[in-house]
């Protein structure tokens, strides 16, 4: 297994660790998300529509909270 590391120091750290990922990334992580809240459904539940019911509900949830979290401690 090969790690990368970077320097917090370095200015352009965050740059050159954003140059390693890429969509493909976060498709990925969205869909073993979609799996594994497809698995979490009660058998009797397990449909698309419960499963885009579902998905959306937490997505908005997680959204929902970065915003308060942005607000009560981002910049003004």
């Amino acid at each position: 297994m090969v790690f990368q590391t970077f320097d917090p120091d370095d200015e352009e750290s965050f740059d050159k660790m954003r140059d390693l990922f890429s969509p493909a990334q976060v498709d990925q992580s969205v869909r073993q998300a979609l799996q594994m809240c497809w698995m979490m459904l009660p058998q009797d539940k397990r449909n698309v529509d419960e499963l885009e019911q579902q998905f959306r509900r937490i997505v908005d949830r997680a959204l929902k909270n970065m915003r308060d979290d942005d607000q009560a401690f981002g910049e003004p």
